[in-house]
């Protein structure tokens, strides 16, 4: 007697791709970033809130650690965009992103009595792209880099193209440098 074996993927026989639901790509990427900043926030040993309502700011990341000086528990604000206009692995010691001026004046404010930092999550294009499940990992593609634009001009009539450092990779290890140096009454 055979024994039906799943299909590879949880595909349905016959079918090329998963069929996908008809939410927009913009919301789509949204919710991935979301995820990528969970998942760095609980390999930080970080707890997150949302504000609400939102004013311009996504989130906020709290840490506690014994080596925090300024206060017991480090807090920032986190604004998230993503894109796949940037390719991935961006040549460079930058790449070039866009932000609306009202929304980099907010970034850019000083000074400030909790620090922000913009995280920039790259996408690829395609959807079926975004993210490789397996036994062993589960891999979230591409990237988010994070700079503190403190003090950045508005040079723009309308919008105003800020440079993101691609040394800056935003994982667990970078959010608790980010901690330490806040905690500690610096800067991100």
């Amino acid at each position: 007697m055979a024994v039906a074996q799943p299909e590879r993927g949880g595909l349905l026989p016959g079918r090329a791709g998963p069929l996908r639901g008809s939410l927009a790509t913009t919301a789509c990427m949204e919710t991935l970033q979301v995820a990528y900043l969970h998942a760095v926030a609980a390999a930080a040993g970080c707890s997150l809130s949302q504000p609400f309502p939102d004013t311009g700011i996504d989130w906020h990341v709290s840490h506690s650690a014994p080596g925090h000086t300024a206060d017991d528990e480090a807090t920032i604000k986190v604004q998230l965009k993503a894109t796949y206009q940037v390719a991935p692995n961006p040549p460079g010691r930058t790449f070039s992103f866009t932000l609306d001026n009202a929304h980099l004046a907010k970034l850019a404010r000083t000074p400030v009595s909790v620090h922000k930092i913009l995280v920039v999550m790259l996408v690829p294009r395609p959807r079926d792209d975004w993210l490789r499940a397996g036994h062993d990992r589960l891999d979230l593609r591409h990237c988010c880099y994070w700079t503190n634009l403190a003090g950045h001009p508005v040079t723009g009539r309308h919008r105003t193209t800020v440079r993101i450092p691609t040394a800056r990779v935003f994982d667990d290890r970078a959010l608790c440098e980010i901690m330490t140096r806040v905690g500690t009454g610096g800067r991100p």
